[in-house]
């Protein structure tokens, strides 16, 4: 096991274990199988900083041949349970809370560096060890694969707060599970459990969850011991234009989103959802 640093990444032979001095994640490298492990447990919420962690190793990944595919995991009991908006500060020392602030302070350039995370070159597999709620959901639909636990929950509660969808959301769940199940998460908010994941094509296989890393570790592998080339190569064509698809989604969801956080009845989705109750709302 190595240790080194955020600005001199270096992966050597193929048995070498590397732990990165990322802040908020750790990335290892075994056996052409990078695992990018986001670690604020419990839930992992999300913030720019964050994010920017993640697009910056996925973007050292692409660039070191000793990788050919990629883990995307995450440590405690939700994969991503949201974002972090809270006061909007660049340190994020924020709250967990959708404040109007931390929309108007953080969004935008929260959602240009997501759109990051759609441009790398390298299959990515994600095992969801948990909830993957808003915009942790979106998170989840990163990769080119979802392996998850049976105690994995996925939910685009966006209207039960009284917003709308982000993280290019709008592009991404349809993309993998079509139009109409999209509609149909996006404007009920409910949770959609691991089971009804896999039967409606959001995830592509479902294990116990002490199983969860090896069954992810087997997909990478199996994707790995291809013609490296020819993955890349291939993954570009079948994702063609999403990134652009992202980037442009992703400037629409913003405009929709910061004149709904001003209605009334975003305050109450907001407070429902934290008091664990139906929000009542006016359409104000």
């Amino acid at each position: 096991m190595l240790l080194v640093s955020v600005e001199s990444i270096h992966f050597f032979f193929r048995e070498t274990i590397l732990v990165s001095t990322y802040a908020d994640i750790t990335v290892t490298l075994d056996k052409f199988v990078a695992t990018v492990e986001i670690q604020r447990p419990p839930h992992n919420f999300f913030d720019y900083s964050l994010i920017g962690q993640i697009a910056d190793a996925l973007d050292a990944l692409d660039k070191d041949s000793n990788c050919r595919a990629i883990i995307l995991a995450a440590n405690g009991k939700s994969f991503c349970a949201g974002a972090n908006f809270g006061t909007g500060q660049s340190d994020g020392s924020g709250s967990q809370d959708f404040t109007e602030e931390g929309f108007r302070n953080t969004t935008g350039k929260l959602y240009r560096e997501a759109a990051r995370l759609f441009g790398n070159k390298k299959p990515i597999v994600g095992a969801i060890n948990g909830a993957a709620i808003g915009g942790g959901f979106g998170l989840a639909l990163v990769p080119d694969f979802r392996v998850a636990s049976t105690e994995a929950r996925f939910g685009a509660n966006f209207v039960k707060l009284g917003i709308h969808q982000g993280f290019g959301i709008s592009v991404t769940l349809p993309r993998v599970v079509g139009q109409q199940a999209a509609n149909n998460m996006l404007l009920t908010g409910r949770r959609v459990k691991a089971d009804e994941a896999l039967a409606m094509g959001l995830v592509d296989q479902v294990v116990e969850h002490d199983q969860l890393k090896s069954a992810a570790f087997a997909l990478a592998s199996e994707i790995a011991e291809n013609a490296p080339l020819a993955i890349m190569s291939v993954r570009a064509t079948v994702r063609q234009g999403l990134s652009d698809a992202v980037i442009k989604a992703t400037e629409h969801e913003l405009s929709e989103q910061k004149w709904l956080r001003a209605t009334s009845d975003a305050d109450e989705g907001i407070r429902s959802v934290a008091e664990r109750r139906t929000g009542v709302f006016t359409g104000k």
